[in-house]
């Protein structure tokens, strides 16, 4: 199995998931995450300082707001929202952080798509964070047609390594 394959099932083991980034403006591939780790059974948080609500639930404005600590931490947004939110989770203890990029997990790739930042995968890596650089929970979780193709063209390409 693939390393990215076993940080994936470490991750999708914990229970309690914040989602960084939700959206009530659009439709985004954060919200399809909130709602893909809803349907599978998954303690979801939303996480977005700009609402009080996301699709009628309590949304925090950061991690330190949610009523009990989530296991794990998935981030869509930008870098720099990135680093703060390590910096909670660190904070706070979290041990398990998905930073999402749209071209799997090869730095530099897709600079304008993606909420990895290297400085926040260096500070998880130093506190015993374990940390996804990149990819989607949307191409691992019952992944539709669309994200298992992604998924499958970007480890045909090599996008999917994680070191």
């Amino acid at each position: 199995m693939a390393k990215i394959d076993t940080m994936v099932q470490d991750f999708l083991a914990q229970k309690k998931v914040a989602v960084v980034g939700v959206s009530d403006k659009r439709e985004t591939g954060c919200n399809m995450a909130y709602a893909k780790f809803k349907e599978n059974g998954y303690q979801v948080y939303a996480v977005n300082p700009r609402i009080s609500t996301f699709n009628g639930e309590p949304c925090f404005p950061d991690l330190k707001s949610i009523p009990e600590k989530p296991d794990a931490v998935f981030i869509l947004a930008s870098p720099k929202v990135t680093d703060r939110i390590v910096q909670q989770c660190v904070d706070l203890g979290v041990k398990h952080v998905w930073m999402h990029c749209m071209m799997g997990t090869k730095p530099g790739l897709a600079a304008g798509m993606t909420s990895v930042s290297q400085e926040a995968v260096e500070k998880c890596k130093a506190n015993g964070i374990a940390v996804i650089p990149g990819s989607c929970p949307n191409q691992f979780l019952k992944a539709d047609f669309g994200h298992a193709m992604m998924r499958g063209l970007w480890r045909l390409f090599g996008f999917m390594n994680v070191n």
